[in-house]
C-alpha cells in the first residue's frame, strides 16, 4: 500500500505539505510530491480539498498455505555433538506437532552423523531429514542456509524451529529471506491458535518490560527462534525409530564464501549455565570483582557455577560467557542463589523459572525479593561465609 498523487487534479494548495507529521511531501511545478519518508499514515488524504491524493492498494501475491504441513526442528550439532537446545525445541516442538496435527521432524547437517539422527529419533523425532555433507561438518552461513533453503523449498515445511544460539541467531534470518517469511526471534513461548492453527510467537519487547504475542498469517514456513534453557527438553525413549530421509543438496564449492581454518574452544566456551543445576550470581552489590571469589566458594560447595547479572559484565567483573538475563543466558536451575542483584526486569527474564531462588540483599525492598523463595536481608559478605562454616566448608 502506498500514497499516490492525481496529478490532474492536484491545485498546488500546499495543505498536504503543511499536514503531513513526517515532512513527506514537497512541491515541484505546483504539485505535490510523495517522498520516501511517506508511511502512508493517510493524513494528507483527509487534508486534500480536490480528492487529489489517494492510496494505492497493491494486490497481495496469493500463497496457497495447504501445501505446508510438519514442523521442522534444527538439529544444531558442534564437532558432531548434539546441542542441548535441539531437545528442548524437540521437546516444545512435540506439544506443537500435538496440537496443530501434524508430525515433528529433524533437519540435521553434517556427515557420520548416525549417532545423532537415533539421538534425534530416541528424542521424538518421527522424521529426520539428514543433509550428508562434509561441507557441512563445521557451520557456515552461505552452506547451511543454501543446504536447508534447499530442502525447505522441496518439503515445504509449515514451522521451523531454531535455538537462539550464536548459530541458531545467524542461520535464522538468512533461511526466512530466502524462504520470503517472517522470522520471530527469542521466543520464551510457543502456543498454537485453535482458530486458525497459526502458531503465536511470544517474546520480550521494549526491553522485557512487557510480552508481544506475533503471527506470521500469509506467509510459511513461520519461524521462530527460541532461547536456550526455557523449554523442558524431550525425554528420550531407547529404542524408537523413525523415517530418515537423505536430502541431496545443491550446495557448490563456491557457494560457500568463508572457511573455518581451525575451532579453538576457550574456557569461556566451556561455561555452561544452561546445564548447571546450582547457580550462585553476583551483581553490582558485590562492589568489585573480588567478590566473584567468594561466590566461586559458595558454588563449590553446591557443585554449582557462577554467573552475573549484566551490570557486573557491563562493569568488566566477569566475563559475558556467564550473564544471566534477557541479553544473556537463560537457565532454570534446582537451585539459583541472587546475591546483590536488584531484580531489574531484564535478569528476572532469565532466571525467574528457576525452582528455588535464594535472595541475599542489603535492601529490604529490592524487587528480587517478590520472586524469591527464601530472602536474607543483610551483607552477603557476612550471610555467604555463614553458610559455608554451616556446610563445614
Amino acid at each position: 500500500m502506498s500514497v499516490v498523487v492525481i496529478e490532474k487534479d492536484c491545485r498546488g494548495c500546499t495543505k498536504c505539505v503543511k499536514s503531513c507529521p513526517f515532512d513527506a511531501i514537497t512541491m515541484e511545478n505546483k504539485k505535490a510530491v510523495i517522498g520516501i519518508a511517506c508511511t502512508s499514515c493517510g493524513t494528507c488524504i483527509e487534508v486534500c480539498p480536490f480528492d487529489a491524493i489517494v492510496k494505492d492498494e497493491v494486490e497481495k501475491e496469493e500463497h496457497d498455505l495447504s501445501v505446508y504441513h510438519d514442523i521442522w526442528v534444527f538439529a544444531e550439532q558442534r564437532q558432531g555433538q548434539l546441542q542441548d537446545v535441539a531437545l528442548e525445541l524437540l521437546g516444545e516442538g512435540k506439544k506443537l506437532a500435538d496440537a496443530r496435527g501434524c508430525q515433528l521432524c529433524a533437519v540435521v547437517c553434517g556427515s557420520n552423523l548416525t549417532n545423532i539422527v537415533d539421538e534425534l529419533f530416541a528424542h521424538g523425532a518421527q522424521k529426520v531429514y539428514y543433509i550428508e555433507d562434509e561441507r557441512l561438518n563445521q557451520y557456515t552461513t552461505d552452506g547451511y542456509s543454501i543446504a536447508i533453503g534447499d530442502a525447505i523449498e522441496q518439503y515445504k515445511p509449515e514451522i521451523v524451529l531454531l535455538g537462539a544460539t550464536h548459530i541458531g541467531r545467524d542461520l535464522g534470518p538468512c533461511l526466512a529471506v530466502n524462504c520470503n517469511t517472517g522470522l520471530t526471534a527469542d521466543c520464551t513461548k510457543l502456543e498454537i491458535n485453535e482458530e486458525t492453527k497459526g502458531i503465536m510467537q511470544t517474546r520480550p519487547a521494549f526491553g522485557g518490560n512487557l510480552m508481544a504475542t506475533i503471527v506470521c498469517p500469509n506467509h510459511r514456513p513461520q519461524m521462530s527462534t527460541v532461547r536456550p534453557g526455557v523449554m523442558e527438553k524431550a525425554e528420550r525413549v531407547d529404542g524408537v525409530k523413525g523415517e530418515l530421509i537423505k536430502v541431496q543438496t545443491k550446495l557448490k564449492d563456491e557457494d560457500i564464501r568463508t572457511k573455518v581454518l581451525e575451532v579453538i574452544k576457550t574456557v569461556q566456551e566451556k561455561v555452561s549455565l544452561t546445564d548447571a543445576k546450582v547457580i550462585v550470581s553476583g551483581g553490582m552489590g558485590l562492589g568489585n570483582a573480588e567478590g566473584f571469589k567468594l561466590l566461586e566458594r559458595l558454588a563449590k560447595a553446591f557443585g554449582g557455577t557462577v554467573a552475573a547479572s549484566r551490570a557486573a559484565v557491563d562493569a568488566g567483573w566477569i566475563d559475558h560467557a556467564y550473564q544471566v538475563g534477557q541479553t544473556g543466558t537463560t537457565v532454570k536451575p534446582s537451585i539459583y542463589f541472587a546475591c546483590g542483584i536488584s531484580g531489574a526486569i531484564q535478569h528476572v527474564a532469565g532466571m525467574q523459572n528457576s525452582d528455588l531462588i535464594i535472595a541475599i540483599n542489603t535492601n529490604e525492598n529490592a524487587p528480587i525479593f517478590d520472586i524469591a523463595d527464601i530472602g536474607m536481608t543483610g551483607d552477603l559478605y557476612k550471610i555467604i561465609p555463614d553458610i559455608l562454616e554451616e556446610m563445614g566448608m
